[in-house]
């Protein structure tokens, strides 16, 4: 998936990039917290995942004109603005990282390979209903895994389910919008809308509003 950096409202931005290609970029920007942080990071394949992702969150913000104000995991993983303003969400896959803020709402995002063995994992993270129309076209199941996963990182609170407490509506390949709910939980009937890009064998999947 190419290189972006995207607008999608006076208040959110997105932005993909290649993590080859920035990771000699400089990270002065980073606050003292994620400075000790990547400090403490050894492996480097992991070292620049992380420089990747913050790099661009950064791009994303200064699309819509807001500083950096460095961010950290809370008790269920997810990143939060050391400022308390705003929400955020990273992902990053196989040489690629990607991020996506709003200042108001809760947002997640995700990317993925398509791989064929996906199909036979679906049991795992699809209900029945969802397995009957997606068939076994790998494509359809990456999206399907990918738009879980962003709802996941949306909602923001470890002990949902894939399975058993997300559920998508009807979708098909050339649906850009795929709409879900999270359900049997505390957040039961939560409606969530994502939002969904694929090119060539990667897919992109975001929370919209």
């Amino acid at each position: 998936m190419q290189a972006k950096i995207e607008k999608i409202g006076p208040l959110s931005a997105l932005a993909i990039n290649n993590i080859q290609e920035v990771a000699g970029n400089g990270t002065e920007f980073l606050s003292f917290r994620e400075k000790l942080s990547l400090a403490n990071i050894s492996h480097p394949e992991k070292i620049v995942e992380w420089k990747g992702a913050r790099i661009a969150i950064k791009a994303a913000l200064d699309c819509i004109s807001l500083p950096y104000p460095g961010f950290f995991k809370d008790e269920h993983g997810k990143s939060q603005p050391m400022d308390g303003f705003g929400h955020v969400s990273l992902t990053h896959t196989r040489g690629v990282a990607a991020a996506i803020f709003h200042k108001d709402m809760p947002v997640g995002i995700d990317m993925d390979f398509v791989r064929e063995k996906i199909v036979r994992l679906g049991p795992k993270f699809l209900d029945d209903s969802e397995i009957k129309f997606l068939g076994t076209d790998p494509l359809l199941h990456t999206i399907a895994w990918s738009a879980k996963e962003s709802i996941y990182k949306c909602q923001g609170k470890k002990g949902i389910s894939l399975k058993e407490n997300i559920l998508l509506f009807p979708f098909k390949l050339e649906d850009k919008i795929i709409k879900a709910k999270v359900y049997q939980s505390d957040f039961s009937d939560h409606f969530y809308q994502v939002k969904v890009e694929h090119e060539k064998d990667m897919v992109l999947t975001y929370t919209i509003w």
